[in-house]
């Protein structure tokens, strides 16, 4: 099979569409990476989801709306749901709710949890595309699963293609980091992975609130401790590069490669997982054998930045 680069113009949405409602799978852009979305109410769809990332099935998707009506339909919203809600969606937020009872999502979506991730996304091809389909769309990220998230359709069609019928091209990712998730499913809130809306922001519409990962039932994704892996093994926090190690600096002129050379945390997070596979590669290409990367700092965005990188160098 040959997986199709889609425009994103009226024509290639209405072939998108077609083929999320003919139980087929479909990557499209986000502003956070791209997603590989499929009708979240169809098992076999979902099943494809899962075959194509070689993705565990105990591991539950993000469902993703083009509005806040077809949300309710899904999932019951408390007060804090709702003032996260009109305070960031659209956007890079997804909130794990408390199912409504007799919903048609498949249970392969929510890991047969009462528990869903929804999110309703900014970007407007994403939100075109959700729309014209008209239903609910599970969407993990485009990759094969534990892999480098993907964040523009050439990293899509390299790690997935022949394997998935279409991609939508929507240019690079803004954001380049998954989106932040809440579980407000409960009478507390707990941040269950930082992501590309930063806590501090999420902290002005909660107030003294205290978020904390102390979740031990996985019930979205990203909370699985090796993800995001290279094949090149990772040193994190490097004040140096050793002999037979590659770079990737942050806020340093002497590296292999930059995630952002004057030390700004959002192009850095708009850089991560594009240039993490091309620092892979060429490690491999010359032979080294660890990827050094520099000390970012912990606040703002970088708590996401840092997140993706600890999991990436879990298994080391």
């Amino acid at each position: 099979m040959l997986t199709e680069l889609l425009k994103a113009d009226k024509k290639g949405l209405l072939r998108a569409s077609d083929l999320i409602r003919n139980g087929q799978q479909v990557a499209f852009p986000t502003e956070t990476v791209y997603g590989l979305g499929a009708d979240a109410r169809n098992n076999l769809a979902v099943a494809g989801i899962f075959k194509s990332k070689d993705r565990p099935k105990f591991n539950p998707l993000i469902i993703h709306f083009s509005d806040l009506a077809l949300v309710e339909e899904y999932v019951n919203l408390n007060n804090f749901a709702l003032q996260l809600a009109e305070a960031f969606w659209p956007g890079p937020l997804t909130l794990v709710c408390r199912l409504k009872k007799h919903t048609d999502l498949s249970s392969l979506a929510t890991s047969g949890l009462d528990t869903v991730g929804v999110r309703i996304p900014s970007n407007k091809i994403a939100l075109d595309f959700i729309k014209l389909c008209g239903i609910p769309i599970a969407a993990p990220s485009a990759n094969l699963s534990g892999k480098i998230s993907t964040t523009n359709s050439s990293d899509v069609i390299n790690e997935l293609g022949s394997i998935i019928p279409a991609v939508i091209e929507g240019g690079k990712s803004k954001i380049g980091l998954e989106s932040t998730i809440i579980d407000v499913s409960d009478s507390v809130p707990i941040l269950l992975r930082p992501g590309g809306l930063i806590i501090e922001d999420i902290q002005t519409v909660l107030g003294t609130i205290t978020l904390k990962n102390q979740k031990k039932v996985l019930n979205s994704p990203g909370q699985l401790e090796s993800h995001y892996a290279p094949e090149t093994k990772m040193r994190l926090n490097a004040s140096n590069k050793r002999s037979n190690e590659v770079l990737l600096g942050f806020g340093v002129s002497r590296a292999d490669l930059n995630l952002s050379e004057k030390g700004d945390l959002t192009e850095a997070a708009s850089n991560l997982f594009s240039q993490m596979r091309l620092i892979d590669n060429l490690a491999k290409k010359i032979g080294a054998d660890c990827i050094a990367v520099s000390p970012i700092p912990q606040i703002g965005l970088g708590l996401a930045l840092n997140d993706r990188l600890q999991r990436a160098a879990f298994r080391n």
